[in-house]
């Protein structure tokens, strides 16, 4: 097996040479650093990662902490991390909290144990237990989709976070059906205390304000973000007495029961009931009707939060800053309108926050 002597003997440059190029520890000239890698190619000399780590304090790997991988969505999102942090030559562990605070605590220690630069973690609906153990283990971390609402002054550890706009785009598909004349909009909303949930029931109680339509409690059902939740929310609608005429489910899961619920009653989407979701995945065009959906930015989301990793790295003591993505509307034919192409921007442009 080629050792790092040999890389420096083929290339003609000193071992510490080498290093410099593979650690990227020491800007080298562009040159010599093409004969180190097309050495290292030629001998196909593989880095020993365990004994760099010992010498930088360093291992190169990231580890990702999201719920629900086999969602479509956290599967893009996983994917751009993937690509992102293979680009910048990092690897990934990845745990699954199963949206358990106590298992959330538990997945992170051990992705920590094991060695990880930083961690990208979607945190559950109650992270007291997550931002303690980080805060106190000083572990670099970005959280990712949903957000942490830490009071300012109280010496609470803060991090950054890159989430995708909630509020204005479930506003939009309100007033969308509001403006086909739904005056009874139902929501479907994810889990209790998600940061996702309560963003979307704002947009939703916006959407309904600005169309000039009352906020009926009774219209507002928890799917708590499954299939199966969503399947019995969308039931429990259509048993009131009055049930709504156009729904918005709040992510793709729930968009999937709800779709169930009406199935088994024999109801039609849009004659019987308009449906508009929030997350738009790669078979919902192929429903009839196919289906009119807010789409995320799930890969950018990924890519994003590996960067802010990467400078939060570089740079420990920045402040921490939280970064907005835009989404985007899919206008397609289950809200009742005809068919339409093409997508167009629903939120203000990418922000920033402190």
């Amino acid at each position: 097996m080629p050792t790092m002597v040999d890389v420096a003997r083929s290339a003609g440059v000193s071992v510490a040479t080498v290093s410099h190029v593979l650690n990227d520890t020491r800007p080298v000239l562009p040159g010599t650093r093409q004969a180190v890698l097309d050495a290292v190619e030629e001998l196909g000399y593989t880095p020993n990662t365990l004994a760099r780590s010992l010498v930088t304090s360093r291992t190169r790997s990231i580890g990702l902490a999201v719920s629900a991988i086999s969602n479509p969505y956290f599967t893009e999102i996983l994917q751009g991390v993937e690509a992102s942090a293979l680009e910048h030559g990092y690897g990934l562990l990845i745990a699954d909290p199963h949206d358990d605070p106590e298992h959330e605590r538990k997945v992170v220690q051990l992705l920590h144990e094991r060695r990880v630069d930083g961690m990208i973690v979607a945190p559950s609906a109650e992270p007291g237990d997550l931002v303690a153990y980080l805060g106190r283990h000083r572990v670099p971390a970005v959280f990712l989709d949903r957000v942490v609402e830490v009071p300012e002054g109280d010496g609470a550890p803060r991090f950054d976070q890159v989430c995708a706009e909630g509020a204005e785009p479930t506003a939009l598909l309100v007033g969308h059906l509001a403006g086909l004349g739904h005056r009874r909009i139902g929501l479907v909303a994810g889990r209790p205390g998600l940061s996702t949930t309560r963003e979307r029931i704002t947009g939703y109680r916006h959407g309904l304000a600005a169309a000039g339509l009352p906020f009926d409690d009774r219209l507002l059902v928890h799917g708590d973000s499954e299939a199966d939740g969503g399947e019995r929310a969308t039931a429990a609608l259509l048993s009131r007495a009055v049930p709504p005429t156009a729904l918005v489910t709040a992510n793709n899961a729930m968009t999937i029961g709800a779709l169930r619920a009406l199935r088994d009653r024999g109801l039609s989407v849009p004659g019987d009931l308009a449906l508009c979701c929030f997350d738009d995945f790669a078979w919902a065009d192929l429903f009839t009707p196919r289906l009119t959906a807010v789409a995320q930015p799930s890969r950018e989301l990924g890519a994003r939060a590996v960067r802010l990793l990467l400078e939060r790295l570089t740079a420990p003591d920045r402040p921490a800053r939280t970064v907005r993505l835009p989404c985007a509307l899919v206008h397609r034919t289950s809200c009742g309108c005809p068919e339409q192409t093409g997508q167009a921007h629903v939120t203000a442009p990418e922000r920033t926050l402190p």
